[in-house]
């Protein structure tokens, strides 16, 4: 049996290892380093937030949407002593190019695929989109590897954003939401997420007693039915919500655009599968029907 993989769900699979990078390959985590930033967190919190200024919690917690407030608190506005928000936004670019430039290496149509993602990343509409506006609102780079990133990345916050959005109309908070990914995941990786969440044993079980009943999980906290066909229904809501960029380059250069891609994200994620988490699931480059 052949499922068909949708058109939005592919191009996330090749282009969310572009993305990725800022934060899980050596390169990008050595560039946070370099400018001041020790520790995975400050870099990622700093990197990920930069777009939208110097900001404190608040908006983070609400544009993040999985993390717990009070590990949040934790890292802002304290980062803002150690950098700026300018140079957290120097600093993820320059690590992403570093990081790219090996996979662009002798990849024949680099160039091509990068003005097709950024002709994409154009498309993206900002409303709603918290993230995805902010970073879609900064210079774009003149470099092939730049372009790359750029548009991957205002691409993969654009559909996070619709991902949350689809969260929300299921009535899922944060915690929530993680409890849920984890039972879904046959209680797999909740060692990992819980801490790299900051959720506390208390908010984590709250949770996962609200879930309970409502009827996503059983009794031992395992994923119902009910909870399998609702995240396939999220699923689809966010292939949908993240539509209009795909539209906007056309079926036939979406095509093209995917077909230029593969080499590059394929390796890609040969990198980086060392040091990326396994309880979040890099996507695997998609050719297409499966």
């Amino acid at each position: 049996m052949t499922t068909e993989l949708s058109t939005e769900r592919r191009m996330w699979s090749l282009f969310e290892p572009l993305h990725a990078v800022t934060y899980f390959a050596p390169q990008g985590r050595a560039a946070f380093e370099e400018a001041g930033l020790r520790g995975f967190w400050r870099g990622y919190f700093a990197g990920r937030a930069a777009p939208l200024g110097a900001v404190g919690p608040g908006p983070v917690v609400g544009a993040f949407y999985g993390f717990a407030p009070s590990m949040v608190a934790r890292a802002l506005p304290d980062v803002w002593t150690r950098i700026t928000s300018e140079g957290a936004l120097a600093a993820r670019l320059d690590g992403a190019r570093r990081a790219l430039a090996p996979a662009l290496d002798g990849t024949a149509g680099a160039d091509e695929a990068a003005e097709l993602l950024k002709v994409a990343a154009q498309g993206a509409e900002p409303h709603g989109r918290v993230l995805a506006a902010a970073n879609a609102a900064l210079p774009w780079p003149s470099d092939t590897p730049g372009i790359l990133w750029q548009a991957a990345t205002i691409l993969r916050e654009h559909r996070g954003d619709g991902h949350l959005a689809a969260l929300l109309v299921e009535g899922l908070d944060g915690c929530e939401a993680m409890v849920w990914r984890v039972a879904l995941n046959e209680g797999r990786g909740r060692g990992m997420a819980q801490p790299a969440r900051g959720w506390s044993d208390e908010e984590w079980d709250a949770a996962r007693g609200r879930l309970h009943r409502r009827g996503y999980l059983d009794g031992e906290g395992a994923a119902t039915e009910k909870a399998r066909t609702a995240y396939a229904t999220l699923e689809e809501a966010t292939d949908q919500l993240a539509a209009r960029p795909w539209r906007a380059l056309g079926a036939e250069a979406t095509e093209r655009c995917a077909t230029l891609l593969a080499p590059i994200a394929t390796r890609i994620t040969d990198v980086l599968r060392d040091f990326y988490p396994t309880w979040i699931n890099l996507p695997m480059p998609a050719r297409g029907a499966s």
